[in-house]
């Protein structure tokens, strides 16, 4: 959320980014309603001081005897509250529809956020890692997996539709192990561990900016207005809502959860094996720090760096994107991608996302900090997929097959996976 004085002075920069990043929102309208609710406050509390005054007046007319002057001023009084009555009436509808356009407007954008329309408009910054060469005929993920008993796709549709599975023996531990990999990593690097809430109320979702814009992909208890998280950044974020914290030192929170997600609209080989699913599980990074725009791109680049260690680790080639204007979210000023190479796809996949928010997010939660000064300000917010699993599975098991059809297993996975150097080997 942006405060009204830096609406009204950016309305046509708004107005750009609102029309790239899809989201229907009239700035236009939103000043104008602030200019009436500004009006209408400023009505009300001229209503208030002069009835006050007349109440006083009656009062000492009272004293004095002045009985028909006291009359008279209590018509006005009455006057002025069937008045009050109906602007108080007229402001609170228009305040409801002065937020509804106010949750809607978007962050501003970075300087060197790239200016396009979709995925197909990121910029490539840097690539890691050699990509894999076979002298055999590769095997999709799918494949690798049901034949070596990990994956049970027929049966997670049976028990829950489409876009489900079923994990078992080495599929279950390697989905665990590069979760808990990555938690070591973050925890080593200063972030607390945490187990968070999965199902959180609709407010949790407002104030960490993943409503009322993107309700289509959560799953929502309608009887409870709550919703199943796609992200921990929800729980983590709201967590902190309508607090000051110290951020002296920032806040570097780590939480490995089970997510969900609708997936409406994508369709395609994003349908087939586990790119995109309805449950899945992340270890997601939150950072909130002080008000600090050199401090939190430093803190952007340092979150990146943690899930590019943990590829690392997973010994995975992949290459890491500035996402451009069209394809970011409503609540990110800055983003970058992490795409991993993907054989069965001939390409590279996202797999990771690193966001800067500023204090957009924070606003909204309402999470500020007192600063050197004493002054209250609001906190800049963070986050970043450390790793998603089923889908970092993809490129694992892709990246690593042998010609046997077995799957070799990265160092740092191996004490995770009992010792084991080869799935099937």
């Amino acid at each position: 959320m942006l405060n009204m004085a830096f609406i009204r002075e950016h309305q046509a920069e708004l107005e750009r980014i609102a029309a790239k990043k899809g989201i229907e929102v009239s700035i236009r309208e939103l000043i104008e309603l602030d200019d009436k609710k500004r009006g209408l406050l400023q009505s009300i509390e001229g209503l208030r001081h002069m009835r006050n005054e007349l109440s006083e007046q009656i009062g000492r007319k009272l004293s004095s005897g002045e009985e028909q002057d006291a009359d008279r001023m209590k018509q006005k009084v009455k006057q002025s509250n069937a008045t009050l009555t109906k602007l108080e009436a007229e402001l609170g509808t228009v305040d409801g529809m002065h937020e509804q356009l106010l949750l809607l407007v978007p962050n501003i954008v970075s300087p060197d956020t790239p200016d396009g329309a979709s995925d197909a408009d990121n910029v490539e910054i840097k690539k890691h890692g050699e990509l894999p060469t076979f002298e055999f005929e590769p095997k999709n993920h799918v494949e690798l997996a049901e034949n070596l008993g990990m994956l049970d796709i027929a049966r997670g549709v049976k028990i829950g539709g489409s876009r489900n599975y079923v994990l078992k023996g080495a599929g279950f531990h390697l989905h665990h192990a590069v979760q808990r990999l990555a938690v070591d990593v973050l925890e080593a690097g200063g972030f607390m561990p945490m187990d968070v809430p999965m199902l959180a109320r609709g407010e949790s979702f407002r104030h960490s900016g993943f409503l009322p814009l993107g309700q289509e992909q959560l799953f929502r208890l309608e009887e409870d207005n709550k919703y199943l998280i796609g992200t921990s950044e929800v729980s983590l974020v709201s967590g902190y809502s309508d607090e000051i914290v110290d951020v002296h030192e920032p806040i570097r929170l780590a939480a490995m959860s089970a997510c969900f997600r609708q997936e409406i609209g994508s369709a395609g080989r994003d349908v087939h094996g586990l790119y995109r699913v309805h449950q899945f599980s992340k270890v997601e990074q939150v950072v909130l720090c002080e008000n600090d725009p050199e401090l939190s791109e430093r803190i952007l680049q340092e979150m990146t760096a943690n899930a590019e260690r943990i590829l690392q680790l997973l010994e995975l080639p992949y290459r890491v994107v500035a996402v451009c204007i069209g394809d970011m979210s409503q609540k990110t000023y800055k983003q970058y991608d992490i795409e991993t190479w993907m054989p069965s796809r001939q390409a590279f996949g996202e797999t990771h996302s690193s966001s800067n928010l500023l204090d957009f997010q924070a606003r909204r939660a309402k999470i500020r900090y007192r600063a050197a000064d004493g002054k209250l300000q609001y906190c800049h917010t963070l986050n970043n997929t450390a790793v998603a699993t089923p889908r970092i599975l993809i490129p694992l098991l892709e990246n690593h097959q042998r010609e046997d059809g077995s799957i070799y297993i990265p160092k740092a996975l191996r004490p995770y996976m009992k010792g084991l150097e080869y799935i099937g080997g």
